[in-house]
């Protein structure tokens, strides 16, 4: 692995550095800090402050992040800069088309003062749209790998011009499936080029992707994973599954801003939006079942406040970037038990206190232990007054410690990357990237 800048990590991932912090000074043009202020952006995140100027100079760079920390910034910034300087176009690829279609967002804050088009090739659209996109000459292509790949088997597209690649949530691209895709688009690029790779997490196959394609890359760590925002107020509800709707219904009577609630599948996603709907309550819905003119109704609703509830799966939930969601529910466990902590990045976001939720069942103890591994806390157990409430078993494990989340044995550590976690990493079993110094990754 060719050796790697470092940078020093931040504890706190979803706080701006106020009054310590602003965008001067970080390379980035006149023009973008003008669009920055009249945007009301003063302090820069702690990934932006220091992702930015290591990308502005024309470096790779990996960036460690969670979900709501202004990743998007940190990366549009450097290729909007450095595409206004030189020819060639940038390409953004991203996991989901919620996502895409939020980074194209953002992009276009910046791409008119320069007089840049973009082009947005997800699945669910239309495929000759995409191909006039493309004939119109963008300078930026946001796309996800699956929809990229179709045009480039069709040779509706050339990539032998990109000069800055960014991969963003590249451990849920790899996740996904989507690491073939990823590896073909990598041969054809120009290698001669600026890359950038996010990621939530860096498991051995990003170590790899990383170690193969990227040289002597800037590296930024914001917060270790599994790492929750001190703004996020966990709770859980011990309850039984018949139980669950009645409690969701209950604790919407006594929240009033946005809730985003996350059930485990789309069937589960449809019934409990079926559910809120009966018993009055404005809830749309957004899973892989649905249209993409439906997922964006759905999210263009939540945003705007006609529909309250958004009921998402975790892949369709990606890309969701809503400021002021009050409340997040984990209506049920996610199977991959990393999403816990995405899922409650999505409240919390941007300075403001958020609060999450979650429902277990008593047989799902373990689960929940695993869940207070990875984020290092107890999650504090609640009870409703007019829901019966549920409690895990009391059981005994083979050396006769209590198999139970209660149990300081295990929610004391940390999974994820540093200690007995489920992952390797940088510093289990993995390689390590860089050099170490007193046991810091």
């Amino acid at each position: 692995m060719p050796p790697m800048n470092t940078t020093q990590k931040t504890p706190d991932p979803a706080v701006p550095v106020q009054n310590q912090h602003s965008f001067d000074g970080l390379g980035i043009a006149p023009m973008i800090l003008d669009i920055l202020d009249k945007m009301q952006f003063k302090h820069p995140t702690p990934i932006q402050h220091q992702a930015l100027p290591p990308a502005i100079e024309g470096k790779d760079l990996i960036g460690i992040a969670q979900t709501g920390t202004g990743k998007t910034l940190a990366f549009a910034i450097p290729m909007v800069q450095r595409l206004a300087a030189m020819k060639g176009k940038g390409l953004i690829m991203v996991p989901t088309r919620e996502l895409a279609a939020q980074v194209e967002e953002t992009l276009h804050k910046f791409t008119p003062k320069f007089n840049m088009r973009t082009a947005l090739l997800i699945g669910g659209a239309s495929m000759h749209m995409q191909v006039q996109a493309i004939r119109r000459l963008p300078r930026i292509i946001v796309a996800t790998p699956g929809r990229l790949l179709d045009h480039m088997e069709q040779r509706t597209i050339m990539l032998n011009d990109v000069n800055c690649l960014v991969l963003d949530e590249a451990d849920r691209m790899f996740d996904m499936g989507f690491e073939p895709q990823i590896r073909q688009v990598l041969k054809v690029i120009p290698k001669d080029r600026q890359t950038m790779l996010f990621s939530a997490t860096m498991p051995p196959k990003i170590m790899q992707l990383a170690s193969t394609y990227l040289q002597l890359p800037a590296y930024v760590e914001i917060a270790k994973p599994g790492t929750t925002s001190d703004l996020v107020t966990q709770e859980l509800y011990i309850v039984a599954k018949e139980n669950k709707n009645g409690l969701l219904v209950k604790l919407l009577e006594t929240s009033r801003g946005s809730v985003l609630v996350f059930s485990r599948t789309k069937i589960g996603a449809v019934k409990i939006a079926r559910s809120l709907q009966q018993a009055g309550i404005h809830a749309a819905q957004i899973h892989s079942d649905r249209t993409l003119g439906q997922r964006r109704e759905a999210l263009d609703g939540f945003k705007t406040g006609r529909h309250r509830v958004l009921v998402a799966t975790d892949i369709a939930a990606r890309g969701i970037d809503v400021t002021a969601i009050e409340l997040v529910v984990n209506y049920d466990l996610p199977d991959d038990l990393d999403n816990y902590v995405h899922r409650i990045g999505r409240t919390g976001r941007a300075g403001h206190h958020g609060r999450a939720v979650t429902f277990a069942m008593p047989d799902q103890y373990m689960e929940v232990a695993r869940i207070e591994k990875l984020v290092n806390a107890q999650l504090a157990v609640v009870e409703h007054p007019d829901v019966p409430s549920a409690k895990f078993p009391d059981r005994s494990g083979p050396s006769g410690s209590r198999m139970n989340p209660r149990s300081r044995g295990f929610s004391g550590g940390r999974g994820g990357f540093g200690g007995g976690g489920r992952r390797g990493g940088f510093g289990g079993g993995g390689r390590s990237f860089g050099p170490r110094s007193g046991g810091r990754r």
